[in-house]
Formats: structure tokens, C-alpha cells, sequence
């Protein structure tokens, strides 16, 4: 799911806010300008399955991870805000002799302020590729597939997958990736050296004494904190972690939350202390605690944690997915949930309130919204 607000000094009348929603059927998207009422745009990119999309605002230029049984992966763009697309470009592959094979594109970002001229996807089978002409043609760095501890990375639900990337919006060399059964790994020098900066987080799924390695943790996803520099949020697959030194030394702060277990987290751009995550049960259903789907907020940096639950149905028997939890970038923040089962909730005022939620619902979105 993303959510780009497009607008600018040409732009007159209020911001369009986008909502951009991946499922396994296409790409739907929804338009508003007051994030109240909702115009349906109709779905794109039909028979594809769409785990991630990346937007560049300056230049209205979107990206999809289009996957396909029948046509493979490819990161399709489009140039007028996601009406018309490209076919994607190539080299998306790793080479012949390869024993891994690229099947599917769970990551985008887009690393370039001015342009987007430099696109990093994270693939299936647990590698990155970079673009360095906005699409037109991928290599892979392969740098992080050598690194040593990448014989320990293996498949989970989600397969073996890239599913995080973060690049630093104020050094393009410093950059964030993780794998769900491979933790965290930090780059100073734009992807050419890799390490894994998974200190202090709990691999609960390891045997006593060693339930703290280097590599292999259950990173659902991770969020590098706009307003303070070196901080990070991450949910793992047994608790909700924060780093305020880079990665380097995390901390558990879930314990105020009704279970340890959830995969998305989204952070307030401009206060520091101020994020969002939606927990699931940690049982094999991944259903929402007491089969209510709320959205957990902290305003003292984890410390305590509050629920906002009004908007949605009494019982909800779906989950929150990693991608499926977004925000915009307007004042209050605009936040935006899509569940398993097709549904999309949305909120103009950052949960505080919580109006009657519903951005928008339709059935017919079809799972992995």
C-alpha cells in the first residue's frame, strides 16, 4: 500500500491524497482531497500479484513489484501517477548458473531526491538489484548474498524473501535491509560491504542460550525514524524492537501491547517519540487480539502504548501484513490499514479521534491488501 499526496507549486485547490493498494488480483487505487470521501480509480495491472509499490513525489513517478505465475517478476513504472504502466525493465535476474532464481519483487525504494534515477528492489530469492536509469535495466549488488552469515537466511511463510529497504535521505550511502529469517543488515558505503546489526534481538524460535546470534532473527519489518537521526523501529517475530544507535543495540518495547507478534510499524515524520504498529495474535491464525483491529500508538517511544479500535467491525477475522500499513505525509498524518480478507480503513487524524474509519471496502480487493 502506498500513499502519495501529489501536489506542488503548479497544483491548485487542495492536495490529492492517492491510496495505492497491492493485492493479489492488481493494483486498485483510491483519490481524496479531503481524506473523508473516496473516489474509486479502478484497478491496474490486472493478474498480477503486488507486494510492494515505491512513489517519487517530484516527478509523480510510481513503481510496482508486478509478479506473475506466467510472466516472472518485474518492477513495472508508471509516469502519470499510476493511470498507465510500463512493461518493467531488464536484467531483473540473477545470472544462469545461478542455483537461486528471481520469483518475486517484495521491496522497492527509490534512493534519488531530485530523480528517480536510482531504484533498489529486494527479491525473492533473498537478494537486491539496483537500477541506476529509474527502471530502464537492473544488476544485482552482489555483495549482500556474499556475506557470510547469508547460509543461515532461510524461507518462512512469506518465502525467502528481501521484504525491507530503507536508504538514508541525507546520505544515499547509508542503507538498511532485512530478511525475515535473516534479521537486520546495515551498509555505509551503498551496498558494496553488508553487516548485521542484530544485537539484542531474541530469535525465540532458536534453543536456549542461543536465542541472541549475529544472523537469522524474525524481522517482520523495520522504520528509521525521520525526526531523529540513528533511531529505528522494528517488529520481530517475538516483540517489538528500538535502536537509537543505528542498529547497533536494540531494545524490547512491547511489553504495554496485548501480544508480541505483528508485522507492520509506521513512524510520525516529525516527532520522534511517535509511531503506530497494528499487533496480531502470535497463534498460527495471525488474527487480531480479542478479534478487534486496532491500531496501537505510543507518543513516549514505546514506553506505553494506546488503542485505537473505533471505526472498524466489532469482530474482524483477518490480519494486518507487513505492506498493508501506510501513511501520508500531511498535517496531522493520514494512516491507512489494509487486511488480509480486502478491507481498507483509513484515519485523517492519526488515530486520535477515529471518525468513522472506513476510507474505503471492497470486497472484490481480494487478499493481500
Amino acid at each position: 500500500m502506498e500513499t502519495p499526496s501529489i501536489g506542488g507549486s503548479g497544483h491548485r485547490g487542495p492536495a490529492l491524497t492517492v491510496v495505492m493498494v497491492g493485492t493479489n488480483t492488481g493494483l486498485f487505487r483510491f483519490a481524496s482531497t479531503d481524506r473523508l470521501h473516496w473516489e474509486a480509480l479502478g484497478p491496474v495491472l490486472p493478474g498480477t500479484s503486488i507486494h510492494c509499490r515505491a512513489y517519487h513525489a517530484p516527478t509523480r513517478t510510481a513503481f510496482a513489484g508486478a509478479n506473475s505465475v506466467l510472466c516472472g517478476a518485474a518492477v513495472r513504472r508508471s509516469r502519470d501517477g499510476g493511470a498507465t504502466w510500463d512493461r518493467g525493465g531488464e536484467g531483473l535476474a540473477y545470472g544462469a548458473e545461478d542455483p537461486e532464481r528471481v520469483t518475486a519483487v517484495w521491496s522497492l525504494a527509490v534512493a534519488d531526491e531530485h530523480g528517480p534515477g536510482t531504484i533498489y528492489a529486494g527479491v525473492e530469492a533473498s537478494g537486491l538489484l539496483r537500477s541506476w536509469d529509474g527502471g530502464d535495466s537492473w544488476a544485482e549488488g552482489a555483495a549482500l548474498r556474499r556475506q557470510p552469515t547469508h547460509e543461515v537466511w532461510n524461507a518462512d511463510f512469506g518465502g525467502k524473501c528481501l521484504h525491507t529497504i530503507a536508504v538514508d535521505p541525507q546520505d544515499a550511502n547509508n542503507m538498511y535491509i532485512a530478511h525475515s529469517s535473516g534479521g537486520i543488515y546495515g551498509s555505509g558505503d551503498g551496498g558494496e560491504t553488508w553487516d548485521p546489526v542484530n544485537q539484542g534481538i531474541r530469535a525465540e524460535f532458536m534453543p536456549e542460550g542461543q536465542q541472541y546470534p549475529a544472523a537469522g532473527q524474525g524481522v517482520h519489518q523495520f522504520g528509521p525514524s525521520a525526526a531523529r537521526a540513528d533511531r529505528i523501529w522494528l517488529p520481530n517475530h517475538g516483540g517489538l524492537y528500538r535502536s537509537d544507535d543505528a542498529g547497533w543495540l536494540w531494545q524490547p518495547i512491547s511489553a504495554s501491547l496485548p501480544d508480541d507478534f505483528g508485522f507492520p510499524v509506521r513512524l510520525q515524520p516529525r516527532r520522534a517519540e511517535t509511531a503506530f504498529v497494528a499487533p496480531l495474535t502470535s497463534t498460527s491464525d495471525w488474527g487480531h487480539p480479542e478479534e478487534r483491529m486496532a491500531v496501537h500508538r505510543t507518543d513516549d517511544g514505546g514506553q506505553t502504548w494506546n488503542r485505537h479500535h473505533k471505526g472498524p467491525p466489532d469482530r474482524v477475522y483477518s490480519g494486518v501484513l507487513r505492506d498493508a500499513f501506510r501513511a501520508d505525509t500531511q498535517d496531522p498524518l493520514g494512516l491507512y490499514v489494509g487486511t488480509t480478507n480486502g478491507q481498507l480503513f483509513g484515519s485523517a487524524d492519526e488515530g486520535v479521534v477515529d471518525p468513522d474509519c472506513r476510507a474505503a471496502a471492497a470486497d472484490s480487493l481480494g487478499a493481500g491488501a
